[in-house]
Parts: structure tokens; sequence; C-alpha cells
């Protein structure tokens, strides 16, 4: 039987869901990166977090965060390098509560934007 999914905290929504070259009007070109892969990447790379505190932020394993951010890196880099689209959408996450950024879960200082339910949240 297979463990059940931990949900990764997520507190701040991309307030754009696709990226990339507006003259092409094929889906196929599209790369798919989820809620919590951007997560990590605005985490580690714009806020300048360590691996550890990411994990402590989303509520997972450093290990997840690292596969989570590998995986998103990789995308990130098909995207720039071969002039793909972006979609940011689904995942397995949780947005942070109100309760949470009133105590000052600590990611949730700017807020959130763009709060509505993308792929799998739950608001719990």
């Amino acid at each position: 039987m297979p463990r059940p999914t931990k949900w990764r905290k997520v507190c701040y929504m991309p307030s754009n869901t696709l990226y990339g070259p507006m003259d092409r009007n094929t889906d196929a070109g599209i790369i798919t990166m989820t809620v919590d892969e951007y997560e990590t990447i605005r985490l580690i790379d714009m806020e300048n977090l360590t691996q550890e505190e990411c994990a402590d932020a989303m509520n997972v394993a450093r290990t997840t965060v690292q596969r989570i951010y590998t995986s998103a890196r990789e995308k990130l880099a098909k995207f720039l390098v071969n002039g793909n689209r972006l979609k940011i959408e689904g995942g397995e996450y949780k947005l942070c509560t109100d309760a949470e950024r009133m105590n000052g879960c600590g990611q949730c200082r700017r807020g959130r934007r763009g709060q509505g339910n993308m792929g799998q949240a739950i608001n719990k």
C-alpha cells in the first residue's frame, strides 16, 4: 500500500500562469510546471532560502525539496533553451490559511496573489 500524499505548503500563487512566445497557437510545445515546483524556485532563488529552510516552509523533507527543485530547473532550462511555452498548474499543494498569514507563517509576508483554486489544491 503506497504512502499517503503529503501536501506541500504553498504561500504564494503565481500571478501569471503561461509564459513564452505568444506567436505560437499550438499546445504541442507546452512544458507544465507544478505550483509546488514554482514555489521551490521562488523560495530558493528569489527569497534566497536554503533547501532546508525551503523544506521547513513547505512542510516537507529536504530531499523532497531537492527533487522538486531539480525537476523545476530542468523544466526552466527546456523552456528557455528550446523556446517552448511554460504553463504553471497542478501539483500536490495546500495554500497557506489566512490564520497562518496573520500569525506570521514566515513565508506569507507578502501575502498571496491570485488565490484561485488551481490543480489539486486543498483548503483546510
